[in-house]
């Protein structure tokens, strides 16, 4: 009787080895489809394009041994996001790169879902706005860092870079097409100064000009103040989606900004600027009273007015800030 017993339970041992070993060939099979199919969507094009159904395939279900990184848009006109097709083309020019790099390997690929082509996946995912930059790691689900944070790096493909190593150890070499629109600008600007240089060039007093280089070097300090630097070098977006469905022209962290808001501050502070030109001039001119009176009150108007404005945009970007003056 024990040795049925045990001849059952040998069998029965054998029975599920077999079928274990069966589920991991069906596996190993089902997986190495899945990766010969990506190859070959990613051959035809770097940045794979997903509906509901090939998100759920690919990304969503097991077997994996592939990380993903997808890109969450919304590029059609009438969706009105108005940075979707910056962030698009960032995001291309890092698949691009690393599609041409020597870190390239079956291992990590590039889709994107847009939203009239898979609503279910954004209802799946929870997603109210765009764009959303994900990973999926090769082994279980994406954590919090695996969303990147648009508000505090941009959208820049450096940006996407860096963060792509940081979550993959994949380091990618970002290759930007040569732009020469600033060497052609430049050139036109020399030539047309070099131009005017010629054509006065027996009288050149101008140049001594006091009040034009004044307002060229305001100009200067305006676009540095307000953060034009800061632009060129993070590539943040133009203006924001709030999750309600509206625009957003104002970064919420002192962290970040927006392009828009900081030609609105560079305004802001030209007009403050403009205030106290106003009311100096008021008090150093001899000329009539009446007019110096106007001067010195609409400058003061100026100055009082949006100096609480610039306050109160510091305020809303830096919580805990005490301090205001006419606007809350």
């Amino acid at each position: 009787m024990r040795s049925q017993q045990r001849l059952l339970v040998l069998l029965l041992a054998a029975a599920l080895a077999g079928l274990a070993l069966a589920q991991k060939k069906k596996d190993s099979s089902a997986l190495a489809d899945k990766v010969a199919q990506l190859t070959d969507l990613s051959a035809r094009r770097t940045v794979i394009k997903l509906n509901g159904n090939k998100f759920r395939d690919f990304v969503k279900s097991a077997p994996r041994n592939y990380s993903i990184i997808v890109m969450f848009t919304a590029l059609s006109a009438n969706r009105q996001c108005a940075i979707c097709k910056q962030a698009s083309d960032e995001y291309t020019m890092v698949a691009n790169s690393y599609r041409y790099s020597q870190a390239y390997s079956n291992k990590m690929f590039f889709a994107m879902v847009d939203f009239d082509e898979g609503p279910d996946v954004f209802q799946s995912m929870k997603l109210n706005t765009a764009p959303v930059f994900m990973h999926f790691p090769a082994k279980g689900k994406p954590k919090k860092s695996d969303n990147m944070d648009l508000q505090r790096t941009g959208f820049s493909a450096e940006a996407i870079a860096k963060w792509i190593g940081e979550r993959t150890e994949i380091n990618i070499r970002v290759f930007r097409p040569p732009n020469y629109t600033g060497t052609v600008a430049l050139l036109m600007l020399f030539s047309l100064v070099g131009g005017l240089l010629y054509l006065r060039r027996n009288n050149l007093e101008f140049l001594y000009n006091k009040t034009a280089w004044s307002v060229l070097a305001l100009f200067f300090v305006f676009a540095m103040c307000s953060g034009q630097m800061w632009n060129h070098i993070r590539g943040p977006p133009f203006v924001q989606k709030t999750q309600s469905g509206g625009v957003s022209y104002i970064a919420g962290s002192s962290q970040s900004q927006y392009v828009l808001e900081t030609y609105f501050v560079m305004m802001i502070y030209g007009l403050i600027v403009l205030g106290t030109i106003m009311m100096t001039e008021a008090g150093d001119s001899k000329g009539d009273l009446g007019k110096r009176k106007i001067l010195a009150v609409a400058g003061l108007a100026l100055v009082a007015f949006f100096f609480s404005l610039i306050l109160s945009i510091f305020r809303s970007k830096a919580g805990g800030y005490p301090y205001s003056f006419l606007i809350k």
